[in-house]
């Protein structure tokens, strides 16, 4: 099968559907033969606490990513929002959540209002917006991490106990992601931002408010970004300017391969779920096999670039470039 054979399968939607969730029952079994350990309740509890950060920082540039756009400012937002939170949990208590919170979304409505105002590319507009926020957690951390003082922990400790058998931070992400699936699929926002991925020029002919859609997704993106940094600074009780700077290419390959289209107007959030699984036992199942750990950039971006060239619908652009 060559491989225009293999991307004509691919985008049949029951393919694409069910490719994903077919790797990770391979991944699983495969890793849990080769390295019996895996399968422990144990090391699966810590998979799916390690995956909950990373899908709740893909799950909010996925819907950029819906409507044709990228967000490269992601992990400079979750480090921004480590540090304000760091900072302020000892003197504000529990207000400093939604004070970082806030930040993110911030900087989220200004990469959108840079990209749908200024006629930016999305890449250009998120990467120099990334560039402004992470030079502002230099400086709001003095370059340094910022350890959560123990009259800051009372407010942060219950982030890493445990509910019904489950990590709390387990079930923050299985409530965000409900929520965001909710919005996707029985919300005007979440049917305007796949038509606009699907074909922009359409949206507009019909009436859709383009730009309002884009600045919304946008702002979430940075909202949840936030609280994947958030979430970080609680579980390791300590803020840091680079804290998330090695999740955003796991974030948006999480995006890609669990089925998500880069171009946009086909995925959404359970496929999201099922791609950052498929990271996470990756990176997780090569500790266990015995693959070197400066390896891990190595397969991440390799399987990108494979899940983008299948997934890529090049009659949506005129000239690659």
């Amino acid at each position: 099968m060559d491989f225009r054979t293999l991307r004509s399968a691919f985008s049949l939607g029951w393919v694409n559907a069910a490719i994903p969730p077919a790797l990770l029952l391979i991944l699983i079994l495969g890793i849990g033969s080769a390295a019996p350990g895996f399968l422990t309740q144990e090391t699966l509890l810590l998979l799916l606490a390690n995956t909950a950060v990373l899908f709740i920082l893909a799950a909010g540039v996925t819907g950029v990513i819906l409507v044709g756009g990228i967000d490269l400012s992601i992990q400079a937002i979750a480090s921004l929002s480590s540090v304000i939170l760091a900072q302020l949990v000892p003197q504000i208590g529990i207000m400093a959540f939604p004070a970082a919170i806030l930040a993110g979304v911030v900087f989220g409505v200004l990469s959108g209002l840079v990209h749908v105002r200024l006629k930016v590319p999305s890449f250009v507009a998120t990467l120099a917006t990334g560039g402004v926020v992470a030079g502002i957690a230099l400086w709001a951390a003095d370059g340094r991490a910022i350890t959560i003082e123990a009259s800051g922990r009372v407010f942060t400790g219950w982030i890493n106990g445990s509910f019904a058998g489950l990590p709390v931070v387990v079930w923050i992400a299985a409530v965000l992601g409900a929520a965001l699936y909710l919005v996707m699929r029985y919300t005007p926002f979440g049917r305007y931002s796949l038509a606009i991925g699907a074909g922009e020029p359409a949206a507009i002919a019909a009436g859709i408010n383009v730009d309002r859609t884009k600045i919304i997704a946008f702002a979430i993106s940075g909202g949840l970004a936030a609280i994947a940094g958030v979430v970080l600074a609680a579980r390791l009780s300590s803020g840091s300017p680079t804290l998330a700077n090695q999740l955003l290419l796991p974030a948006i390959a999480a995006v890609i391969v669990g089925g998500t289209a880069i171009t946009g107007g086909l995925g959404g959030i359970g496929r999201t779920a099922v791609g950052a699984l498929i990271i996470s036992i990756v990176r997780m199942g090569m500790t266990f096999i015995g693959v070197n750990i400066f390896a891990e950039n190595v397969v991440f971006g390799a399987v990108l670039i494979l899940a983008v060239a299948i997934t890529i619908d090049r009659s949506k652009i005129a000239v690659i470039k």
